[in-house]
Parts: C-alpha cells; sequence; structure tokens
C-alpha cells in the first residue's frame, strides 16, 4: 500500500500576489496533514474520505456540516486529480500501465480557511499516483499540474503558492514574474532554512470557513478589468515580499510591521468581513502582528515573546478563536 502526506500552507508575506505574476514567501507546517493511501485492486475506485459525509443523525446536523465544509467533498478533487495526471501524461508521451487502484484519503486540515486544505489532498493524491505509476515530474511542472486540478478542472480560484510550498515541503521564496512565467512555464522558487524566519503563531476560527472562490472570483475580475487600485496592490505585496527575503536573508527577524502592512493592502482593495477583521484586531492588541495565511478565516503573525504568545492565546479564545505554533516543516 502507498501513503502520501501533504501539509497545510501558511503564506507569510505577498499575497495573494501569487495569482497575479507577483511574488511570496510560504510554508507548510505537520501541526495538521492530509493522506492518502492507494493500493492496486482490480477496479478504479475512489472511496469517500472525512468530507464526504452522506449520512447524519439529525436535519440540523447536516445543516451544520454545510455551513462548515460547504457542498463539495473531497471526491471531486481526486476525480479531477486523476484526470489531470492522466492529461498529463497523454500530453506527454506517457504510457500508463494498465492497472487500477483504490484511493481513498483524511485529512484534519481546517477546511475553507485559506489553509490549502484542498490542495493538500490533491497533492497527496497526485503524489501516490505518481508512486503508483512510476512517474517523476519535476517540482516547477507538478505544482502547475496540481493548480490546474482546482483552478483548470474544477473553476476553483487559485495561485500558484500553495502547490509550490506543499511541492517542496519547506519554506520557498516565490517569484512569479510574468516574463519568467512565460519563458519557462514557471517562476523562481527558492527553498531556505526554516531558521531563518521568527516566532510565528497561527490562529483561525472555523465559524468563518468560506471558499477561496469567493474572495478570488471578484478579485480576479478586477484584476482583468486593470482596476488601478488592484494592480498598484499586487505592486505593494510583491514589493513588501523582498522586503521580507531580504531581511531574512541578513538574519533580521523583525518582520512585525511587513506583515501588518500586508493585511492593511489587502484592507484597502477587498471586503474583510466583521469576523475576520475581529481576528486581525485581536492579535494586534496585544502586540502580535497579523495578516491572512490565505483568502480568510485563519491568520499569521509574529510575536516577540512567551508573554505575548499567552496573552495571544487568552484573547484569542474568549473571542472563539484557537492559535497554534506551526510545526514548520
Amino acid at each position: 500500500m502507498i501513503k502520501t502526506v501533504s501539509y497545510p500552507r501558511a503564506a507569510l508575506i505577498g499575497n495573494p500576489s501569487d495569482g497575479y505574476f507577483g511574488k511570496t514567501i510560504a510554508f507548510t507546517f505537520s501541526n495538521f496533514s492530509a493522506e492518502v493511501t492507494l493500493q492496486e485492486s482490480e477496479k478504479l475506485e475512489i472511496i469517500p474520505g472525512n468530507r464526504d459525509r452522506m449520512v447524519f443523525d439529525t436535519i440540523d446536523e447536516l445543516v451544520s456540516e454545510v455551513k462548515q465544509n460547504g457542498y463539495y467533498g473531497g471526491i471531486r478533487l481526486i476525480k479531477a486529480a486523476i484526470k489531470k495526471l492522466h492529461d498529463y501524461c497523454d500530453e506527454n508521451n506517457i504510457l500508463l500501465p494498465e492497472k487500477n487502484f483504490t484511493i481513498g484519503f483524511t485529512s484534519s486540515i481546517p477546511d475553507r480557511l485559506g489553509l490549502a486544505g484542498s490542495s493538500a489532498i490533491v497533492t497527496a493524491s497526485v503524489k501516490a499516483m505518481m508512486q503508483f505509476y512510476g512517474i517523476e515530474i519535476l517540482k516547477p511542472i507538478l505544482a502547475n499540474l496540481i493548480l490546474s486540478v482546482e483552478k483548470d478542472e474544477l473553476k476553483i480560484g487559485a495561485g500558484l503558492q500553495d502547490r509550490v510550498a506543499q511541492v517542496y515541503n519547506c519554506p520557498v521564496y516565490m517569484n512569479f514574474d510574468k516574463a519568467l512565467m512565460d519563458k519557462q512555464g514557471f517562476g523562481e522558487y527558492i527553498p531556505f532554512d526554516k531558521n531563518l524566519l521568527p516566532s510565528l503563531y497561527i490562529a483561525y476560527r472555523t465559524n468563518l470557513s468560506e471558499g477561496s472562490e469567493i474572495t478570488h472570483n471578484d478579485f480576479t475580475a478586477r484584476y482583468a478589468e486593470k482596476e488601478p487600485a488592484v494592480l498598484n496592490a499586487i505592486s505593494q505585496w510583491t514589493e513588501l515580499t523582498d522586503n521580507v527575503w531580504s531581511k531574512l536573508q541578513s538574519g533580521d527577524k523583525n518582520i512585525a510591521a511587513l506583515l501588518n502592512r500586508n493585511f492593511e493592502i489587502r484592507k484597502g482593495v477587498m471586503n474583510i468581513s466583521k469576523g475576520n477583521h475581529e481576528l486581525v484586531d485581536t492579535a494586534q492588541s496585544v502586540g502580535a502582528s497579523a495578516k491572512f495565511t490565505g483568502s480568510g478565516g485563519a491568520i499569521i503573525g509574529t510575536y516577540t515573546d512567551e508573554k505575548m504568545f499567552g496573552e495571544l492565546f487568552i484573547a484569542m479564545k474568549q473571542i472563539g478563536a484557537k492559535v497554534i505554533k506551526p510545526e514548520i516543516v
């Protein structure tokens, strides 16, 4: 039996410019995970996972499940991953052996909170199938393939940074410059040592779960129309990423103000729900920096010492949020 694991992604700086030829820094962390199992079988079978419940004790339980996780579980992700890997092999004249498999997954990643939980399922699924068929795909190309599963096949708004971080499975500086992307088909990806990073926390509220497409689709349309405020925001996020990257490379971990600025720029061009704003306000009220890890529902920031982290933990608990120290991969 083949087992593969993929972890959630936290965007440290620059997001959401990754979808618009910008720059970001992101990493994966192992506090949660998506695990895929795959074994040869007579017929190709997808086993429903813990996101695909079909039996409920009450109607209220079903409604609660839909509010938290939406209408779509993991089966569509795995179906799309299988199809796109098949397409990739066809396009690259890779002959797949005539054998079937049974594939299933479990995920502990909080869903629809901007932690790339769906992408983790796709990444683990593709890696499992690559092992099964004996296929090797270069990491930058693999990230493109995994993105195409959600963006092209399922029409889910998304950017490349999630897949790059999950494929490289370490902190990565990413440059998605358009000229570079057009020339080679992928960006500049520089993995780096997690010890360069400052003390970080992640806080989230499960009652803020929302599909990333809610955030991305409107912003993408405005980007296509070349709205000046949107283009300016992307430029500023790109510059912030380079500033953070320069600091980290020089051993300077004092990046709190730059993270806060990332959020302020976002607030100027995107609607921030009351619950999401409360997450940021609560973190900043104890002196911690704060910005979204992704599309919303979870934030990331720096803290100076254990005293501040303790204050952060208490403050977040008072608004029904959870706080963790990410175990950076």
